[in-house]
């Protein structure tokens, strides 16, 4: 996979157009929405621009309202609702042509010690033990080109691909993830990264169940509802990191996700769970 992480970089580094208004850029690709990921994390940008440097993000909820059109710009407009000793909160509400497209609610704490505890990784193959996602799929015959430029940006290598989960039926996918170029070392900008990518193949897991995976033949509607993350633990986005992603639930043509990231030391650094709407193509 060609090595292009400066578009993944550079859709990240919105334009700051007044106090708490800023723009993000739409990528040049040819699919007809824009990918839930790129509007949640430049949303986060947006919600980090307004705070202090020592507050680092620990968790977001979001609400996908509209279908994103890649072929306009997007304004994100920040509130700050509230600034306190250890807790900031943030609210963010991306808009295309007049329109909301997306809202997220953020909040950022100093840094507090108290008690930890974390479940452990699941026992996987390593990274190095897999091939990259275009190299798995040609066992399938498949000539994948990313659907999105910056996609190209990130390293992704299934344990065992969609099409493999949906043939046991087993409502779980565990995919490793990184960056494809170092970053630099901001905490933030790390957290964005992975708020990108936790959507890429979450709410597949949600089909499996039913012997179905995105783009496949019996072809099945997914569309991001709503989004939440909760950031554990310090991580790098550069660095593997296992995504372990599992659907406890699907009904209503709504399929419900659950994930769980873990470095490749067994660090738990992240939490993911989301909804998404799962209907059937006629």
């Amino acid at each position: 996979m060609e090595n292009t992480a400066s578009t993944l970089l550079q859709l990240l580094d919105i334009e700051t157009l007044d106090v708490d208004l800023f723009r993000g850029t739409a990528p040049n690709t040819d699919v007809q929405r824009t990918f839930g990921g790129h509007v949640a994390a430049q949303s986060l940008v947006a919600a980090v621009r307004t705070v202090q440097e020592e507050r680092s993000v620990h968790s977001l909820h979001a609400y996908f309202l509209r279908p994103g059109s890649p072929k306009h710009n997007i304004i994100y407009t920040v509130d700050r609702i509230r600034d306190g000793r250890s807790f900031s909160t943030r609210r963010v509400v991306a808009t295309q042509q007049g329109k909301a497209i997306f809202h997220l609610s953020a909040s950022f704490q100093v840094h507090e010690e108290g008690p930890e505890h974390a479940e452990s990784m699941p026992d996987v193959p390593s990274p190095d033990e897999l091939e990259n996602l275009p190299d798995q799929l040609k066992r399938y015959g498949v000539d994948w080109q990313p659907p999105h430029p910056e996609w190209a940006s990130m390293d992704m290598r299934y344990v065992k691909l969609p099409n493999e989960a949906a043939a046991e039926r087993t409502g779980r996918l565990q995919a490793w993830i990184r960056s494809l170029d170092t970053f630099p070392d901001e905490p933030h900008l790390h957290a964005c990264v992975l708020t990108y990518m936790s959507d890429v193949s979450l709410l597949g897991a949600s089909i499996t169940p039913h012997g179905l995976f995105p783009g496949g033949p019996d072809r099945v509607r997914l569309a991001s509802l709503d989004h939440a993350m909760w950031f554990h633990r310090p991580f790098r986005a550069d660095e593997w990191m296992l995504y372990d992603m599992q659907s406890p639930s699907a009904s209503g043509a709504r399929g419900f996700s659950r994930g769980q990231v873990f470095t490749q030391d067994g660090r738990m650094v992240a939490s993911v769970v989301q909804e998404g709407l799962t209907r059937p193509k006629a």
